[in-house]
């Protein structure tokens, strides 16, 4: 399996070149030059199967140029092992045909860690076969960076920064990411909101001096290993209620497009998806744009729901990819308009977009309105992110299609804004239950691309 850019000028890479490779050098993402596609039978076949074989089996003809088989799954077993619940990704009823798919099982509490602690041991084994080490840096806007923080600490190859908006995560994100003591992890809180911090990750890997100075890797969605992680437990869930045999349709509360992206690819190989629903808080960036008002940039907007706070989705620029044609000389004309802006979808490209996704848009106070009311009639206790995943939901889905919210981190993440929806204080599992005791290590950092390169080429191992 080859990997090239969506925007058309970069050298075809391997998987394992790709995914230690990032960002493309012309700027764009690196995709699957084929999605290959499952035949009914073989989909048919996943159902009831543990998760780990499911993993295996849906991943496996993007990598197999890279790794060995058995290397692969003992990959995909060590990654899975630290899960605290055995099904992984286990689905609930919340209602007649609509469930909620747990996805904040792993060792930080959010869906990033299905793809962050897989990444971390293909990481770790390609870089000890090749002799190298690299240097990651991320942005968050609260999850991704406390997964990678966790996936790669105490790691002997790699060193990890990991950036993140001063003030605009929630205090049980930051802790995960500034209480790790291990000498190969950096926390950097930058002095503006996400999309700066998202900003400064992209014009780092286009300063190719300190990109190859600093052997600069990145495990934010822009690597499709992330994206590729994430495809499976749309398998493991939509089998689980009757696929490939009828339709699913999946709610996704997302800022950045990477996991409803996964959505679709896992559409691509042949799952029967019906509609990939995206779900915005205020920061509503891609309920517009498939509203058909475009794609323009606007003011970051704080809210209760924080990890979704972006204006700048940077998986979008897949989906864009294939809306328009696989033309890649197109997508990167959007990409330069975006830098003065933003742009318009022609038609096509809208056309082909709404035939796959579906989108909507929840208030602050819906958001606190569903924590409640979820909790009342399905006595499940939410995070504000899943709320506005499971008010999407509500107001879109069709009756005879089985909905599935994805539910993306643990309410315990996010204590205040649960507690003012619904009365009720969200414990931390007993495996965290000292975080807010742990000694946080943690920089100060101004909005300025030359602060944090010298920073990172300061302080790679410690």
């Amino acid at each position: 399996m080859k990997y090239i850019s969506t925007r058309g000028q970069a050298p075809e890479l391997s998987f394992e070149e790709a995914m230690l490779t990032g960002l493309a050098r012309d700027g764009g993402l690196y995709l699957p030059a084929e999605i290959p596609v499952l035949s009914r039978d073989e989909i048919a076949a996943l159902a009831g199967l543990p998760y780990e074989e499911i993993a295996f089996l849906v991943m496996w003809p993007y990598v197999s140029g890279s790794f060995a088989g058995d290397e692969f799954k003992e990959i995909i077993a060590r990654a899975y092992a630290g899960f605290g619940h055995d099904a992984r990704a286990p689905l609930k009823q919340l209602n007649e045909n609509h469930f909620l798919l747990e996805l904040f099982h792993g060792p930080t509490l959010a869906f990033k860690d299905f793809a962050m602690q897989l990444i971390g041991q293909l990481f770790q084994v390609a870089l000890k076969r090749r002799g190298e080490r690299v240097t990651i840096v991320g942005a968050t806007s609260g999850d991704t960076g406390s997964a990678a923080i966790e996936a790669f600490r105490g790691l002997d190859a790699v060193d990890v920064f990991i950036l993140f908006p001063h003030g605009r995560v929630s205090e049980v994100q930051r802790r995960q990411m500034t209480t790790p003591a291990d000498s190969n992890v950096h926390a950097l809180a930058v002095d503006g909101d996400f999309d700066d911090c998202q900003a400064a990750v992209k014009d780092m890997f286009n300063d190719f001096d300190f990109r190859d100075g600093v052997k600069l890797a990145g495990v934010n969605s822009i690597n499709f290993a992330r994206v590729l992680a994430q495809v499976v437990y749309y398998f493991s869930a939509a089998t689980s209620l009757g696929a490939p045999h009828r339709k699913v349709s999946f709610t996704v509360p997302t800022g950045n497009f990477g996991d409803i992206f996964a959505g679709y690819i896992a559409k691509r190989m042949g799952l029967p998806i019906d509609r990939l629903v995206v779900a915005t808080n205020q920061n509503d960036i891609l309920h517009r744009c498939l509203s058909g008002q475009g794609y323009f940039k606007g003011d970051t907007i704080p809210s209760i729901s924080p990890s979704m706070d972006i204006q700048v989705s940077s998986n979008f620029e897949r989906a864009l990819y294939y809306a328009y044609g696989e033309d890649g000389r197109a997508v990167a004309q959007l990409m330069d308009e975006l830098k003065q802006g933003g742009f318009y979808v022609s038609q096509g490209a809208m056309e082909a977009l709404r035939e796959s996704f579906d989108s909507g848009r929840v208030s602050e106070e819906e958001t606190l309105a569903t924590i409640k009311s979820t909790l009342e009639h399905s006595a499940e206790l939410v995070c504000p992110h899943t709320a506005v995943g499971i008010k999407v939901a509500e107001d879109t889905r069709a009756a005879d299609v089985p909905m599935v919210t994805l539910a993306t981190a643990h309410p315990a993440k996010f204590p205040a804004a649960v507690e003012q929806a619904s009365g009720v204080h969200p414990p931390l599992p007993s495996r965290m239950s000292d975080l807010y005791e742990r000694p946080e290590r943690v920089t100060r950092i101004a909005n300025d691309l030359g602060a944090i390169e010298d920073h990172i080429k300061r302080h790679i191992a410690e």
